[in-house]
This record gives C-alpha cells, structure tokens and sequence, in this order.
C-alpha cells in the first residue's frame, strides 16, 4: 500500500502518538472520519447535480427545438 511497510507504519503512529498524546488519537481518527464522509457526500451532491442539470439541459434543447424564433 503506497509503498510503506510494517516498520514505516509503525514509526509514522509512534510519530502521531508523540505529538499529539494517546488522548488526542482517537478525536483525530474521528474528524478524519467525519471530513472524509463530507467530502463522499458533497461529491454525490455534486454528481447528482451535474447529472439533473445534463438531463434538464437535454429536455430545454428538445423543448427548443419545435419552436422558431
């Protein structure tokens, strides 16, 4: 995974417990947690947007198609 073995995984974690305590981790892994289910969120959002304006913009070309201006 990215390249990083047991002993770089480990040392990075005895990095984090280091500057930010035993305490701390869990609140971390926590609002890790949160932003990435907001960032799937606002990507779906998003999705869903692109595609109800692709649909709407087909239906306004087919609507002006049968009327002359």
């Amino acid at each position: 995974m990215f390249g990083f073995g047991v002993m770089e995984i480990l040392l990075v974690f005895a990095l984090v417990v280091f500057f930010f305590g035993a305490k701390r981790i869990p609140q971390i892994a926590k609002g890790v947690g949160e932003g990435i289910r907001n960032f799937r969120h606002s990507v779906k959002e998003g999705e869903e947007e692109r595609d109800r304006l692709e649909s709407g913009s087909e239906e306004d070309s087919r609507l002006n198609d049968g009327q002359d201006h």
